[in-house]
């Protein structure tokens, strides 16, 4: 899932990228808004309110919005940074980033019960979690080659209409791979739907413990290439002896 690379990535390999992280975003995005009132996986929706806090004179709310704006920027570009200084083409480039976020999502799990709602802890928490959602989606990105998006949904909702309305046209019109790319932004879609409806069930019985487990779906995503790998070497292992 993430140690095929380029051209090495195929079909399956996004699929299980986009279903597991985009669960990871949908639950990070409800349990953010329950808990701190604030969106954190995307930064469209605070273009608006920082725009309209500008537009009434409201500069300390407005510097909020702008803050939490750059904190999603800084993610991208931190993660960026880091697989880039590393090399795309090194698998363990792509575990720091994760490791990052996980260690932000158990910050708030841990010690997200302190909010009291006030303006500087908004920042702080929400601030973070947006950090986190802009590591993950320079992340993903980089891995897929743009081709997988997992903490916002518009540009997914566009591309599905068009390629929708391009399964219509004839076959000798239709690109290569077009039932593929349908499918995958489906499952884009309704994975981060699927951790946001789960979140949002879960987060009155655990409150902002809700945070410890998309963290833990971020370990998996983590350590299920390793974990297969030494299983494959395991089962050949096994067979090898048994043969003896």
């Amino acid at each position: 899932m993430l140690r095929h690379l380029g051209n090495r990535r195929n079909f399956r390999h996004n699929i299980k990228l986009a279903a597991i992280l985009c669960l990871t975003a949908g639950f990070v995005n409800i349990a953010g808004l329950l808990a701190f009132a604030v969106l954190t996986t995307n930064v469209t929706g605070h273009v608006a309110f920082f725009a309209e806090n500008l537009a009434q004179g409201d500069f300390r709310g407005a510097r909020i919005i702008g803050l939490w704006m750059l904190m999603f920027l800084t993610g991208a570009f931190t993660s960026s940074f880091i697989i880039s200084r590393i090399g795309r083409d090194q698998v363990f480039a792509y575990t720091l980033p994760i490791l990052l976020e996980i260690c932000i999502l158990l910050v708030n799990g841990i010690y997200g019960y302190s909010y009291d709602g006030s303006l500087i802890k908004a920042e702080l928490f929400a601030g973070s979690l947006l950090f986190a959602m802009g590591l993950q989606n320079a992340m993903v990105s980089m891995i897929s080659g743009s081709v997988v998006r997992t903490t916002h949904l518009t540009g997914i909702f566009t591309d599905l209409g068009i390629e929708l309305a391009a399964a219509t046209l004839p076959a000798a019109l239709k690109k290569h791979g077009l039932k593929q790319r349908i499918v995958l932004r489906i499952v884009i879609i309704l994975f981060f739907l699927g951790g946001a409806i789960a979140g949002g069930y879960v987060f009155p019985l655990l409150r902002h413990y809700t945070f410890l487990i998309p963290a833990g779906l971020l370990f998996i995503a983590m350590f299920y290439d390793i974990s297969r790998m030494r299983l494959k070497k395991l089962v050949r292992y096994l067979r090898y002896r048994l043969r003896l």
